[in-house]
């Protein structure tokens, strides 16, 4: 199966500085993204219902940033990223996602995200 690169864009009402945080921070993520998350130094171990999956933080530019590659990758070019940026005509903040899947399943990964990014709206309030 070929894996192909997606990208997906989202609307905040909350600051890239707030996103960050709820992006980067264990008592954040585990608010609307995962279980559990412990962090080493540059490696984050998320826990789904048992299940966990390592992933290292490859590039963390404060407020901007966030490119996670995930262990278990069987291309090391693969990559999770959060990219932020503060819309100069509306002053919302633009989350775009970068993620990786199997070619039959992006429609599947990007309502994934939908559900994901309504979480993080929720606990964000925006």
């Amino acid at each position: 199966m070929e894996r192909v690169k997606f990208s997906k864009e989202f609307i905040f009402r909350a600051s890239p500085a707030i996103l960050y945080q709820f992006l980067s921070t264990p008592d954040c993520l585990i608010r609307w993204f995962c279980d559990q998350v412990h962090i080493n130094g540059r490696m984050y171990t998320f826990e789904w219902n048992g299940t966990e999956e390592e992933a290292e933080l490859i590039e963390d530019l404060e407020n901007e940033l966030l490119r996670f590659h995930w262990e278990d990758a069987d291309d090391e070019r693969e990559y999770l990223e959060f990219n932020m940026a503060r819309s100069p005509v509306t002053g919302e903040t633009i989350l775009v996602i970068t993620d990786y899947c199997d070619d039959d399943e992006v429609e599947d990964q990007k309502q994934l995200w939908e559900t994901q990014m309504k979480a993080l709206r929720g606990v964000t309030g925006g």
